[in-house]
C-alpha cells in the first residue's frame, strides 16, 4: 500500500499531533466520518492546529451557547459539545443540546450526574449522538444504554481500562471513546480493552510556548 502523500505547508508545520498509535483503533463512524482521535480542548488556537480527527469541547462551567458557537465556527473539524448534566440539568440541558445541533455540533456530551429521564427526552429531540461520560465502574451501564446513550466517553484515570472492559462485557457493540493517557503503552491498553476511539489531552499553550521560548533564547 502506498503511503498517503502529505502537504505540511511552510508555516503550519508546528501543530499538536496525537500519538500515532491511536490509528490502530477501529474508530467510530458518525454520519460517514470515521473518527479515531478526539482532542480534549476548548483552546481555539490548539483546535485550529492539530491533526486530531475531532474535538471534545467540555469545560468546568455551566454550558453557554456563545462558547459552543465560537468553537464550532472556529474549528475545521467535528466538534462534540458539552451540554451539562451536572449543575445544568433537565430542560435547559435539552435546549442546549438542540442549540448545539442547530449550530453544527456532531454530537453532545453529558456529565456523569445526568438523569436517565433527561437522556430519554433529549433522544427524542436531537438527531446527533448523545455521549455520556463514565468515570467509575459503579455507573449503571445497562440503564444508560436503555435510556438512549449512543456513545460512552470513559474517563476513569487509572481505572479506565477496567471500565472499558466492563462495558464490553455488557455490550460488545456500543461505541466507546476512552482517555489513553500520555504514553503508547497506556493508549494500547485501552484499545486492546475494547475502546473504538481515544481522547487525548494536549499540552497547554503555556507549555508549548515554553518550548518555543527556550529555543529562541538559545539561538
Amino acid at each position: 500500500m502506498r503511503k498517503a502523500p502529505s502537504y505540511p505547508g511552510r508555516l503550519r508545520k508546528n501543530i499538536v499531533r496525537v500519538p500515532e498509535i491511536i490509528d490502530t483503533c477501529s474508530g467510530i463512524n458518525i454520519f460517514g466520518q470515521s473518527l479515531k482521535s478526539f482532542l480534549f480542548s476548548t483552546d481555539v488556537a490548539i483546535i485550529r492546529n492539530t491533526n486530531a480527527d475531532a474535538i471534545i469541547a467540555v469545560y468546568p462551567f455551566t454550558p453557554q451557547p456563545l462558547i459552543s458557537h465560537a468553537l464550532i465556527l472556529a474549528a475545521d473539524k467535528p466538534i462534540f459539545c458539552g451540554v451539562g448534566g451536572g449543575i445544568t440539568t433537565g430542560e435547559r440541558c435539552i435546549e442546549l443540546a438542540i442549540d448545539a445541533e442547530f449550530q453544527g455540533a456532531l454530537g453532545v456530551i453529558l456529565n456523569k450526574p445526568t438523569q436517565n429521564d433527561t437522556i430519554e427526552k433529549m433522544k427524542l429531540k436531537i438527531d446527533i449522538p448523545i455521549i455520556i461520560t463514565i468515570v467509575s465502574g459503579k455507573d449503571d451501564i445497562k440503564e444508560r444504554i436503555k435510556a438512549g446513550v449512543d456513545i460512552f466517553n470513559v474517563s476513569g484515570a487509572e481505572k479506565t481500562t477496567d471500565i472499558v472492559k466492563k462495558i464490553r462485557d455488557i455490550n460488545d457493540d456500543i461505541p466507546i471513546i476512552a482517555t489513553g493517557g500520555k504514553t503508547d503503552e497506556t493508549i494500547r491498553k485501552v484499545i486492546e480493552a475494547g475502546s473504538n476511539a481515544v481522547s487525548y489531552t494536549p499540552p497547554t499553550t503555556a507549555e508549548l510556548f515554553k518550548e518555543i521560548m527556550i529555543r529562541y533564547r538559545n539561538e
